[in-house]
C-alpha cells in the first residue's frame, strides 16, 4: 500500500508530506483548493506524461516521491531484485520534472526507465477519475477481471502453459516441413563440408604447432650461426673463455696454499667453468640439431594453405573449424531422421491441441455462466450508486482459433441509463461513471483485481442523499481488502472514512500554497459541517455533522 506521499514545487503545491494508512482515507477541501494537483503529483508515479507547467514558477524542478510496503509482496520483491533495483520491504518511486524537459525517474534511488515504472506502479496503484491510468479502459484486462470473479485464474494459467507449449511444437513443426522442403540441398550441401573437413583432418593445436615450427625453419640459419660461435666463444676457439677461466682457476688454487682467502674465488671460478662448459655442449648439440630442411618447410606451407583456406571458405578460426565438424555430423544424423521426428512431434501435438479443447471449453463453459451471475450482481451494486436504470454486461467473442487467454475475448459493455444500447464501457463512461463501475466490481467481484491501493475521483459526482451514503459504505467495506483514497465533495462519503484529511489553500507573501492537515475530532467535525453548509458554519451545522458522523459508525457491520 502507499504508506508515504513527498511532493515539492509541483504546481501550488510548495512542499508537502502526507503519511497514508490502511483503511479508508479520505480527502476533502474547497474547490479549487488543490485536490486535483494532489491526484495529478500520484498520476506521476503511475508513469502519467510529465510536462513543463507543472514545476511551481521560479522553481528549478517539481519533484514526487511515493513510498510503498511491499511487505505482503514478496514476488514483486523478487522481481525488483532480479531487474537491480533491491529486495527492500519499502519501494521508494521517485520522479523529477524539469522545465527543459530532463526529467528523471528513480526506484529504490537507481534511475529508471518509463517503461519500468509503468508495469510497476500500475500493479500497486490505480486512480479511478478522469486519468489515463484505468484499468476498466483497458480492454485486455476485463477477461482477467471475469476469471478472478469466477475462481478461474489458477485453470486459465495451466491452459496457458498448455497454449505455450502448443506454440512452441507448431514451430517447431513449421521448422521441419520447412526444412523438408530444403532437406535434399541441405543434406549434399552438409556432407560435402563433412568430407571435406574430415579430409583436412584437422587437429586440435595444429596450427599453433605449425606456424611455431615455421618460424624455426625460417630462422635456422641465424640460429645456427648464434649458437656454433657461442660454442667456439665458450670453449673450442684458441683461447676460449673457458680455457682463460681454467687457468686462472689454476692460479688461484696454487696461490691459496700462501693465502686460504682465495681458496674461495678457486672454487666459485671452477665452478663457473663447469657451467660454461656445459653451456658450450649444449649449445654445440643444438647447432647440430637445428637443420634447414627445403621438403619439411613446404609440408609445413602446404598445410597451413590448407587450414587457412578451410578458414577463409567458411570464416571461422581453426578450433571453430573442429567444432563445427562436430555439429555437422548432428544436422546430418537430424535431417536423416526428419520424418521420424516430424511423424513424434504431430502425435504430440495433436495429444497437447486436444488438451488445450477440452482445457478451452471448460473454462468457456464457467466463464459464460460467471460473466451472467457478474452482470446480476453488478446491476444491483450501481443500483445502489445512483445508476439505478443501468445495464451492465460482459459479452464473450468466440476466436477462429485457440488464443493465450482461451477461446474467446472478452469486454465489458454498459448502458447507462434505460432504453439505451449497451455499448463498450471503455467508449461511453464518464470519470465518475467509471470511478462508481470500479467501486461495484470491487463489490461485486471482490479480489477481482491484484491492486493493493484504490484512488477514487470523482466517485461521488452527480449524486447525493441515500446514494451518497451507499458510497460510503461501499468505500467503506472495500477497504478492508485494499487501501482506499478518495477525493470526496459529500460529507455522506465523507463520514464513512477511517482517515480523514483536509485539503487547503492559503496565501503567503503573494504566493499560493497548498497544504494536506490530518483531521481529529472537532477538527473533523468542522470539516464536516463545512461541506453541509458551506462558508457558513453553524452550531446546527455542527451537530448535523456528528449525527452523521455517527450514524456512519453505528451502520458500520461489527467485526466478526
Amino acid at each position: 500500500m502507499l504508506t508515504d506521499l513527498h511532493i515539492r514545487h509541483f504546481a501550488i503545491i510548495e512542499r508537502l508530506h502526507v503519511s497514508f494508512r490502511d483503511g479508508f482515507n479520505v480527502l476533502t477541501g474547497e474547490t479549487g483548493a488543490g485536490k486535483s494537483i494532489i491526484i495529478d503529483a500520484v498520476a506521476l508515479i503511475l508513469g502519467g506524461r510529465a510536462s513543463p507547467d507543472m514545476v511551481r514558477t521560479g522553481e528549478s524542478e517539481a519533484i514526487v516521491e511515493a513510498v510503498f510496503d511491499l511487505s505482503d509482496k514478496p514476488l514483486l520483491r523478487r522481481e525488483l531484485a532480479e531487474s537491480g533495483f533491491g529486495d527492500e520491504e519499502d519501494l521508494l518511486v521517485k520522479r523529477i520534472v524539469n522545465p527543459t524537459g530532463r526529467n528523471k525517474i528513480f526506484i529504490n534511488g537507481s534511475l529508471a526507465k518509463l517503461s519500468q515504472l509503468q508495469p510497476l506502479t500500475s500493479r500497486l496503484m490505480n486512480i479511478y477519475g478522469q486519468h489515463e491510468h484505468q484499468s476498466l479502459q483497458r480492454v485486455e484486462h476485463h477477461l482477467a477481471m471475469l476469471d478472478r470473479f469466477a475462481g478461474l485464474s489458477e485453470e486459465v494459467a495451466s491452459y496457458g502453459r498448455v497454449f505455450e507449449q502448443v506454440q512452441k511444437q507448431v514451430g517447431h513443426l513449421q521448422a521441419l516441413e520447412e526444412a523438408e522442403q530444403q532437406r535434399r540441398e541441405r543434406l549434399e550441401h552438409l556432407e560435402y563440408q563433412q568430407r571435406e573437413l574430415a579430409a583436412a583432418s584437422l587437429r586440435s593445436g595444429e596450427e599453433e604447432e605449425l606456424l611455431a615450427e615455421r618460424r624455426l625453419m625460417q630462422n635456422s640459419e641465424r640460429l645456427v650461426r648464434v649458437a656454433e660461435r657461442g660454442y667456439e666463444t665458450f670453449y673450442a676457439s684458441e683461447g676460449a673463455i673457458s680455457e682463460q677461466l681454467d687457468t686462472i682457476a689454476g692460479e688461484l688454487e696454487k696461490l691459496s696454499e700462501v693465502d686460504s682467502f682465495l681458496s674461495g674465488p678457486a672454487e666459485e671460478l671452477r665452478n663457473a667453468l663447469y657451467v660454461l662448459e656445459d653451456v658450450a655442449f649444449k649449445l654445440r648439440e643444438y647447432a647440430g640439431r637445428v637443420a634447414f630442411d627445403p621438403g619439411r618447410q613446404a609440408e609445413v606451407e602446404r598445410r597451413l594453405d590448407v587450414i587457412s583456406g578451410l578458414k577463409r571458405k567458411y570464416g571461422m578460426s581453426a578450433g571453430e573449424l573442429l567444432d563445427h565438424a562436430a555439429t555437422i555430423e548432428g544436422q546430418i544424423d537430424d535431417l536423416f531422421h526428419a520424418d521420424a521426428r516430424r511423424e513424434d512431434l504431430q502425435k504430440k501435438l495433436a495429444v497437447d491441441q486436444e488438451t488445450l479443447r477440452r482445457k478451452a471449453q471448460e473454462i468457456s463453459t464457467q466463464r459464460y455462466e460467471a460473466a451472467e451471475r457478474l452482470r446480476g450482481a453488478m446491476e444491483e451494486q450501481l443500483a445502489d450508486l445512483a445508476m439505478q436504470r443501468a445495464t451492465f454486461e460482459m459479452r464473450l467473442f468466440p476466436l477462429e482459433e485457440p488464443g493465450p487467454l482461451g477461446m474467446e475475448r472478452g469486454e465489458f459493455y454498459l448502458a447507462p441509463n434505460a432504453g439505451e444500447t449497451a455499448k463498450p464501457l471503455a467508449w461511453i463512461a464518464s470519470g465518475g461513471e467509471l470511478s462508481r463501475i470500479m467501486l461495484a466490481l470491487r463489490r461485486a467481484a471482490p479480489g477481482g483485481d491484484e491492486i493493493s491501493t484504490l484512488i477514487f475521483d470523482e466517485v461521488d459526482a452527480g449524486v447525493g442523499g441515500v446514494a451518497a451514503s451507499a458510497i460510503g459504505a461501499k468505500l467503506r467495506d472495500i477497504a478492508g481488502q485494499a487501501q482506499v483514497l478518495c477525493v470526496t465533495h459529500l460529507p455522506q462519503v465523507a463520514a464513512c472514512a477511517d482517515h480523514h484529511y483536509r485539503v487547503q489553500k492559503q496565501e503567503k507573501d503573494g504566493r499560493t500554497f497548498t497544504e494536506l492537515i490530518g483531521l481529529h475530532g472537532e477538527q473533523r467535525v468542522e470539516e464536516m459541517a463545512r461541506m453541509l453548509g458551506g462558508a457558513q458554519v453553524t452550531e446546527r451545522t455542527m451537530e448535523h455533522a456528528r449525527e452523521i458522523i455517527e450514524q456512519s459508525v453505528a451502520a458500520q457491520p461489527e467485526e466478526g
